[in-house]
C-alpha cells in the first residue's frame, strides 16, 4: 500500500499544477473596469471593442488597455514651484495684443479623454499636441484684443473663444481628447526688461515705416515734377517744331510768289533781289543809279544835314 500511495504522488502533483495553471488562466482572463476607466480590448494590434465599468472576460491571447477617462488639469504661462508658488513662463505667459502691447496672461486648462481609442492609436503624444494647440489658439484669440480688454472686461469671452477654437482644433486632429473648460487665472503686464526690449523692436519698427513713409512721399513729390518738366520740354518741342515748320511755309510761299513775278518779269526781279541782298550784306553802302554819262557826284547828305563817313559806290547799269 505504501508503494502504491509513492507512485500516486507524482499524478497527483501533476493534476494539481494543471489545475493551479488553469485556474491562474482563468483569473487572468477575467477583468474589471471602474468608473473612472475605459478599458480598449485588442487582439494581435486589432481593437476589438471597448469596455466601461463593470466586469468582463477576455481570451488569454488578447489584451486590455485602460484608459483614465476623468478630467485633468494644467497650467499655461506658468509654473508651479515647490512651496505652490504660481512662476511666470515667459515663453508661454507672455502675449502681444491687438494695440501692440505686452501681456502676461496665465491659464488653467481642463481637458478629458473624449475617444480613448484614438488617445491610444492615433498620435504618440496627445497631450503635446494639446499643449500646442492650446498655445497656439490662445495667442490668436489673444491678439483679436486690447491690452485693457484682455485684462478687464473680455476676459469671458477669450475663454470661451478659446474653447470653442481648440474643440474644433482637437475634432481635425482626432487625438481623443477634448476641452471641457479653460480660465484665465491672472493677467498682468510683464517685466520692465520685457517692456523695455519691446518697446525697442517697436521704436526700429516704427523708425522703418518712417523712412519708407519718408521716401514714398519723397517718390511722390519727384515723380510730378519730373512729369512737369518732361510736358514742359515736350511743349517746348512741339511749339519749335510748330515754328521751324511755319518759318519754312512761309519761307516757301514767299518763294513761290517770287518764283510767280521772277516768271513775268524777270530782269526786274533780279535787280530788285540783288539791291535788298546788297542792303542786306552791306546795310551802310550808299547806291547810285546812274547812266553812266554823269561827271560828279556830290553827296547828299551835304544838303539833307546828314554827316557822311559812308561809302560810295558806283553801280552802272
Amino acid at each position: 500500500m505504501k508503494k502504491a500511495n509513492i507512485k500516486a504522488d507524482p499524478r497527483m502533483a501533476g493534476i494539481v499544477l494543471i489545475v493551479l495553471v488553469a485556474f491562474i488562466c482563468v483569473c487572468r482572463c477575467f477583468y474589471t473596469v471602474d468608473e473612472q476607466k475605459n478599458a480598449v480590448v485588442t487582439q494581435f494590434g486589432r481593437v476589438l471593442k471597448v469596455n466601461t465599468a463593470g466586469m468582463y472576460f477576455k481570451a488569454p491571447w488578447q489584451s486590455v488597455h485602460k484608459v483614465d477617462m476623468t478630467t485633468h488639469g494644467t497650467g499655461i504661462g506658468y509654473t508651479v514651484n515647490g512651496s505652490g508658488q504660481n512662476i511666470t513662463d515667459t515663453d508661454t505667459g507672455i502675449m502681444i495684443t491687438s494695440d501692440f502691447n505686452l501681456l502676461n496672461i496665465d491659464f488653467y486648462l481642463e481637458y478629458r479623454v473624449s475617444d480613448p481609442v484614438a488617445y491610444l492609436y492615433n498620435s504618440e503624444e496627445p497631450e503635446d499636441i494639446l499643449s500646442n494647440i492650446a498655445m497656439a489658439n490662445i495667442r490668436t484669440v489673444v491678439s483679436n484684443y486690447t491690452v485693457d480688454e484682455a485684462m478687464t472686461t473680455s476676459k469671458s469671452q477669450i475663454q470661451a473663444d478659446i474653447k470653442e477654437a481648440m474643440i474644433k482644433e482637437l475634432e481635425k486632429r482626432d487625438v481623443g481628447l477634448t476641452v471641457v473648460n479653460i480660465t484665465i487665472q491672472d493677467s498682468a503686464p510683464p517685466t520692465e526688461n520685457i517692456v523695455a526690449a519691446f518697446k525697442s523692436v517697436e521704436t526700429a519698427k516704427q523708425g522703418a515705416d518712417t523712412a519708407k513713409n519718408n521716401a514714398l512721399q519723397y517718390q511722390n513729390q519727384q515723380i510730378p515734377e519730373a512729369e512737369a518738366k518732361a510736358d514742359g520740354i515736350i511743349q517746348k518741342a512741339n511749339a519749335a517744331k510748330a515754328a521751324r515748320i511755319a518759318e519754312a511755309e512761309g519761307q516757301v510761299a514767299r518763294f513761290n510768289q517770287t518764283y510767280e513775278e521772277y516768271q513775268k518779269y524777270p530782269l526786274v526781279t533780279k535787280r530788285r533781289m540783288f539791291y535788298e541782298k546788297m542792303e542786306e550784306i552791306l546795310p551802310s553802302l550808299k547806291v547810285i543809279i546812274t547812266d553812266g554819262s554823269t561827271q560828279t557826284m556830290y553827296p547828299l547828305e551835304s544838303f539833307s544835314g546828314v554827316s557822311g563817313g559812308s561809302t560810295e559806290s558806283n553801280v552802272t547799269e
